[in-house]
This record gives C-alpha cells, structure tokens and sequence, in this order.
C-alpha cells in the first residue's frame, strides 16, 4: 500500500484526521482540489474574482464557491484548509436540542460525550473572546436595547490571534512548535483571506502539525473514484483514483490505501459518494443525500447611510443577539473595498411570489432613489454594510441525489422548503435599519427565486443505528466497508442552528481518539 490513510478534503474534520492519524504512526496523504494560500496570496478586496471564486472553467481558482440549487444557494471554501480560509471564525457551542435530535440522538449521550473534544477543538483553534467591538456590533446592541433584551447580546467566542495588531510573535499556542503569528488588526477582512497572519486557519493548526508529524499533503487534485481491491468490503484496502484539478491538461493517478476518509463537506463528499455508489462503492446506504439540513438561516444586507460610521472595522463576526430560545442574529462584514457583493443584490423585498418582488423592488427603487443611489454608486458597499446572519434550531430538510447527466440536484425531504421569508428576520432586519439609519438589500436569487442563501449546508451522510437509518454509524465508519469514514459537516445529524466548525471539530476529534494506534 501507498498509504495508510487518504484523506478527501482538507476542512476540519479531514485536518483533525490528518493530525491525528498521523500522530499515531500512520502514514497519511490529504488531497485537497483548491490551492496552497499564503497570507500574501489572498485577495485585497472580492473585486479580485480570480482569487476570491472558485470558477474553474473561468480559469478562478479562490478560495469561495458558489453552488446553486432549486430550493437552496450554498457559499463554501476552497483550498487548504477547506472553509476555515473563508469563514467568519466563530465558534459557537451549539444548544442541548442539537444532542438530543434526528438521526443520532438515540446512539450516546453526545453532550456529555463530547464535551472533553468540544474542549480539545477549542485550544487547538485558539477560540477566545472578540474583545472589541466597532460600529456594526454597536448597532446590533442598540437594536438590544430598542427591544429590550440587551442581556442577550454578547460578543463572539472567534479562532483569531489578538496579540499586537500587525506584529508578528512566536508560535502562541503549541509550545512554539506552530507557525509565527500576527496579531489581529481588526480590519473585517477574514472572509476574503487573512492577509495579516491573524485568523487561525487550518493550515496553521491542525495541518501544519500534521506535515510535522509526516503527513503529507496534495493540493490542486481531487478524487473521483473509490475501489475496493482484493475484497468487496475493503478490508484488503481501496485504490484511489485522482486528477488535476487547475490544469489544462488533466493528469490522472491512482494511489493505494488501506483506509479512506471523506472530508470534502457536502457538496465534495455527498456528490463524490453519490457517484461512487453507481458503480464503484455499491454497498453504500440508501440513506447517501437523505437529511440535508441547513441553519434555516437567511443572509440580509443592511447598509447605513451615515457618513461618520464605518461598518468594515472588526472581525468578520463580532458579536451576537440571541432573540429567543430558536433563533440568534449575527453581524457579518467584509473589509473596506470589497464592495463587488452589491453587484448580485436588489433591494429586500419580501412577497409569495416573484411578480409581487419585482414590483415591490420597483417601488422601493422609486420611493427611495437616492438612497439606492447612494449604495450602488458612491458610497464603499463593505464600510457601509453588515450581513445579517439570522440562524434557527428548527427544523427541515432537503435530499441530494445524481441526475441522468451526473449533477447533485435537490427536493424537499421533511418539513418545508428553505425560505428567506422567514417573520423572525423580517422583523429583525427591520429593527437594525432603524437602529442603523439604513436600507437593505438582499442577494438578488432570493427576490428572483425565492432561493434563500446558506454558508452553512450540512447532513447527507447521517449517523444511524444501521444502514437503514443511516450512512455511517456513531464512530464516522461508513456502513457495508472497512476502515473507510466520513468526517466532515456531511455527518452532522440534526439541526446545530450555529455555526458548525467547532461541533465538526469536536466530533472529528472523538472519532479519531477512536481510532488506535498503529501496531507495526
């Protein structure tokens, strides 16, 4: 064998397993699609697509992909260190509810269960306190105080270094056997890529350790198929099959291991495994695609009309309101410059159908046109905007499966549609323009489709009892094959209603501690 382990996918749970896998003896080989990214290689602003957009066939290879769907459109990361690159750093715990629902919740105690690995995935993140707050939060905790619930309103537990802003220092965290940091300069541009050294991505954590432990790691490939060899159940191993994945000419390989574990997140591993059980890995549970769950969240945009303010300054997630017992609301932002969101956003608009939108867009365009103008025009869209990210714990879901022409498509599982017309928000983004003296504009598939907005897409490949119930069992192992798992946000079994880095963290770190060490 080439490998003990291959690994798909290089997010947080496939850089836990790297690390850990490692650790233990085994020799291990990440393979991730997207790009090696330095600091100095992120983008200064989105307006540089090539950077910030994972487009192949446009010849962009960032850091962001935009997947659309029939009931959902899903942003997602790209690269090394999957979407800790793009994502907004918090690292929220999710409530009781999400250890005692769907498909999972009779097979352990998973609060208590995972509490030490919740503990664990927390110090390796470098997770603390936002410890300042700029005009944005500002906004969020007046709206508090309008609607009485100031005590709900804290800030955010982020993986970001607050050490001096721009000097660097050695390693903070592992006894100096990490990288050199930077501290944090508050400039609101974690989502585009931290060009400071402060956001503690993957590749400065998990997968930096890995490599120092042996692993080793092959971006710009990805798999696309799966075999058993020698036995129908993989127990004598799997070859893997890999392509470039930003060349013109494609290259093809095939590598042997004796284990693999799918960590490319939903749209990587649902997709991959949805094609492999055609043909490849036929013993894969009916329940493949069944279960996708969003945070039933929305994405709204609220720019202020105040010169003085300027809404770019903080970390991406800054701070947060619980609104009640269901739901929270967060304050999303983009450094200055990044303005080239407001290309796909109409202003918000909410109706039951696109004609009642499209006419009730018009009118606000009509009856407020020089504040429009204002935001398309001559103010920074990123210093004069937040994205309010509202989230709830209830739940619906959707399924996955392959069409004729091998694309993921969605249907309604359970429940109803995703929507982004959901009363909660619509109040909310009310009561922040009042409180921020501004207007709001929502991304243009939601006032043309209907088609909410989520950086959060989770489910697919669901812990059961049994391959009736589930795809993998309660350790991550697949069921009908051996020493093969899934470990990433595809395993998620219900609704966190949180950001879900940490619990995908935290339960990657359980199933390794599972794993033993390696007997030579």
């Amino acid at each position: 064998m080439d490998y003990d382990y291959i690994i798909v996918g290089s997010g947080f749970g496939g850089s836990v397993s790297a690390l850990r896998l490692s650790q233990k003896g085994y020799k291990v080989l990440v393979i991730e699609k997207g790009k090696w990214y330095k600091a100095k290689d992120f983008p200064k602003t989105n307006w540089n697509l090539k950077k910030w957009l994972w487009m192949p066939y446009l010849r962009f290879f960032g850091i962001m992909k935009l997947s659309i769907f029939r009931h959902i459109a899903i942003l997602s990361g790209t690269g090394v260190g999957g979407g800790s690159l793009v994502y907004a750093n918090t690292l929220p715990t999710p409530k009781s509810t999400f250890f005692n629902s769907g498909s999972w919740k009779d097979l352990n105690d998973w609060e208590t269960e995972l509490k030490p690995h919740y503990k664990e995935a927390l110090r390796m993140l470098g997770a603390v306190k936002n410890p300042e707050m700029f005009d944005g939060d500002l906004g969020l905790q007046k709206m508090a105080e309008v609607l009485n619930i100031e005590e709900k309103f804290e800030a955010t537990r982020v993986a970001v270094f607050f050490g001096k802003p721009n000097q660097e220092q050695a390693d903070p965290y592992f006894n100096g056997e990490g990288p050199a940091r930077s501290g944090c300069n508050f400039c609101g541009a974690c989502m585009t890529g931290c060009r400071y050294n402060a956001k503690n991505t993957l590749d400065k954590n998990y997968l930096y350790l890995a490599q120092k432990s042996g692993a080793e790691i092959l971006a710009e490939h990805e798999v696309y198929d799966v075999q058993t060899t020698g036995s129908a159940d993989g127990s004598q191993g799997y070859e893997v099959s890999i392509k470039s994945s930003t060349k013109l000419f494609i290259k093809r390989k095939k590598i042997k291991a004796k284990g693999v574990i799918f960590s490319g997140g939903v749209l990587g591993t649902v997709k991959l495994l949805l094609k492999l059980k055609e043909n490849s890995l036929p013993h894969l549970s009916e329940k493949l695609g069944e279960d996708i769950r969003t945070n039933n969240e929305t994405l709204i945009s609220v720019s202020g009309l105040e010169k003085d303010k300027n809404y770019s300054k903080g970390v991406a997630i800054g701070s947060i309101l619980n609104t009640d017992e269901n739901s929270h609301l967060e304050i999303c932002r983009y450094g200055e410059g990044s303005d080239a969101w407001k290309l796909l956003h109409l202003p918000y608009v909410t109706g039951s159908n696109v004609f009642t939108r499209l006419f009730k867009t018009v009118v606000k365009l009509l009856s407020h046109p020089f504040d429009y103008f204002k935001i398309y025009f001559i103010n920074g869209w990123a210093k004069n905007t937040v994205v309010l990210l509202f989230m709830q714990t209830l739940d619906s879901t959707l399924k996955f499966k392959q069409n004729a022409w091998g694309r993921m498509t969605s249907s309604v599982s359970t429940g109803k549609a995703p929507t982004p017309f959901i009363p909660e928000s619509i109040k909310l983004v009310k009561a922040y323009s009042k409180a921020i003296n501004g207007v709001s504009t929502s991304f243009a598939l939601e006032t043309l489709a209907g088609i909410p907005s989520t950086a959060h897409i989770l489910g697919g490949a669901v812990m059961g009892a049994d391959r009736s119930s589930g795809v993998i069992d309660k350790d991550n192992k697949v069921f009908g094959y051996r020493n093969m798992y899934v470990i990433d946000g595809a395993m998620i079994s219900a609704n966190p209603g949180v950001n879900p880095s940490l619990t995908i963290t935290a339960i990657a770190e359980r199933a390794m501690a599972r794993v033993p060490h390696k007997i030579d």
